[in-house]
């Protein structure tokens, strides 16, 4: 598994490679005219934007800071787990 530090100065490619092969979904938010997916790889989390108006991912945002879950966590029900 690559470490974040390595992941966040890889090619968008490299990035993109990694997150379809070896992260797992865990939910999406909406932001402005953007989708924000969230994946964890087992060491870190990645968050990729998308653009819905250019249909274009704009950014790709890896982390492992708790901190940064905030906007999730409205999102997250418990009843989905029962």
């Amino acid at each position: 598994m690559i470490s974040i530090e390595n992941f966040k100065v890889a090619s968008f490619e490299k990035k993109c490679d990694l997150i379809t092969r070896s992260t797992d979904y865990i939910i999406s938010r909406e932001a402005r005219d953007e989708k924000i997916y969230l994946y964890h790889t087992g060491l870190f989390f990645i968050e990729v934007s998308y653009s819905t108006a250019y249909k274009k991912v704009l950014r790709i945002n890896a982390f492992n800071s708790s901190n940064e879950l905030e906007p999730y966590v409205a999102e997250i029900s418990l009843n989905d787990l029962i």
